[in-house]
């Protein structure tokens, strides 16, 4: 973390950054490119060597697949492995990053996140005028799954905090834990920690074909059980060695462990970047017994859960006039095609990758208010849902690689007006998306509110172009 960091503001890294090397399940070399990007667009990868390079956020909702590390998917578009790298974005703070990959795997290198936290620390790390939303767990959530003995508990807390618990009746390993008191200390305690995997299990891998990256550097091999000197001969081939030895202390090839439970390490590692999948900063104190990515993922979805359900999304927006906006008025102008008097937002106070509240205060002296019901000034309806339409324009700007962009809405549906805006009044604009953007096509729900109502509402659909 960099010296006067602020917790509670968004961060992005400074300048582009990348690392290549092997995907340890598919064997693939990797481009991986770490990019800037703007505040609320989240943690999102996209795939530059497909046709339309397809863009997949870090989602829980988009994991389709556990068993040898996390895949996120959308359509026909993966990426696997995705829990190392999250778990150093996380751990240094950054909420904001477009992860380029040429290939369908990040890159194992040495099986741990310090690789990453590295290329983060040399792009530098840049604060962000946006405020970070904390959501916090006011009650204990649980999740228990008898059938593998993993419990999981978060628990209300000031800060963000894990404790891992292992047990694989293991001789080698025997009972582990490690504890993470604050995100401050990932870099030195929790990044450095590898991968692990039993002898028998790499066995099993082997035979079907599933380690093509494997690596003797990339992963810590637990030896529990006796080896015949043919399989030390057929290991020390597939991993390109003259020979395969083992450690007394039961691991492969004199490898030395970073820290005495470096397994439970680098446990609390894939908590860390599996529950990044959450898509929310969270403050609670998470205890995992047993953890692995299917029920971390499966818990970073009940955590969701409790956090959409209790955020109240369709409650009126706060506006806090005191805290700096997430855009200001020269930012949006660099964004929208819009000038006076057809500018209509006057700032954005909130951004994510799904929602967007903008600000628009109402005067007497707007220009239509005199050709408008004189003596009775009304804002027109049409001129309301243009408000909506340029804030959502913004919404839908951000999401995009990088570049310059226009919005053009092509159709408006089912829009109420519910009640007057008048000279005075502060306009409450919130846009969110009805489904993930395709094609450059963004579906929205609007809602004007203005004294703690809502005044209008309607469904927009609107089309991304990029300016040539």
């Amino acid at each position: 973390m960099v010296v006067n960091f602020n917790p509670d503001k968004q961060h992005t890294i400074s300048s582009v950054a990348s690392i290549s090397g092997t995907g340890l399940h598919t064997g693939v070399l990797v481009d991986m490119v770490l990019k800037p990007a703007n505040p609320g667009f989240g943690i999102q990868f996209q795939r530059i060597d497909l046709p339309n390079k397809p863009i997949i956020k870090a989602d829980c909702d988009l994991v389709t697949d556990t068993s040898r590390g996390t895949t996120l998917q959308v359509d026909d578009a993966k990426v696997s492995t995705v829990e190392h790298i999250l778990a150093a974005l996380v751990g240094m703070g950054i909420d904001n990053c477009l992860i380029e990959l040429n290939g369908p795997e990040i890159p194992i290198i040495d099986g741990s996140s310090e690789p990453f936290v590295e290329l983060i620390e040399k792009a530098g790390i840049t604060e962000q005028e946006a405020a970070k939303i904390w959501y916090s767990i006011d009650e204990n959530i649980l999740l228990y799954d008898e059938k593998k003995r993993v419990e999981m508990v978060a628990m209300p807390s000031v800060d963000y905090q894990i404790t891992t618990l292992i047990d694989f009746n293991s001789p080698v390993l025997g009972t582990q834990h490690a504890g993470l008191k604050s995100i401050k200390e990932f870099k030195n305690e929790i990044a450095p920690c590898r991968t692990f995997c039993f002898l028998h299990e790499l066995e099993m891998l082997l035979d079907h074909d599933l380690i093509k990256g494997g690596d003797i550097n990339n992963a810590i091999v637990v030896v529990d059980k006796p080896v015949t000197d043919a399989e030390m001969s057929r290991l020390a081939k597939v991993f390109k060695r003259d020979k395969v030895e083992i450690k007394s202390e039961g691991y492969l090839n004199n490898l030395e462990l970073r820290f005495p439970n470096e397994p439970a390490r680098h446990k609390l590692l894939d908590v860390i970047g599996d529950l990044a999948l959450i898509g929310y900063p969270i403050k609670a104190r998470i205890i995992a017994n047993r953890p692995g990515h299917s029920t971390n993922v499966e818990f970073a979805k009940k955590i969701k859960q409790y956090i959409k359900k209790n955020k109240h999304v369709k409650d009126v927006p706060i506006y806090n006039p005191a805290l700096p906006p997430v855009y200001t008025l020269q930012q949006i102008e660099k964004t929208l095609p819009h000038r006076h008097p057809f500018l209509l937002v006057d700032k954005i106070i909130e951004l994510t990758d799904k929602h967007i509240i903008g600000v628009k205060n109402v005067s007497y002296n707007e220009w239509f208010f005199p050709g408008h019901f004189p003596g009775n000034p009304v804002m027109p309806g049409v001129l309301q849902i243009e408000a909506l339409a340029q804030t959502g324009g913004i919404l839908c700007i951000n999401a995009m690689p990088e570049g310059e962009y226009d919005t053009y809405f092509l159709k408006i549906d089912n829009c109420k007006f519910k009640q007057m805006v008048k000279p005075g009044d502060t306009m409450l604009l919130k846009m969110e998306l009805s489904g993930p953007i395709r094609r450059g096509i963004c579906e929205m729900h609007g809602t004007v509110y203005v004294n703690g109502k809502v005044a209008t509402e309607g469904d927009l659909v609107a089309q991304v172009v990029k300016r040539s």
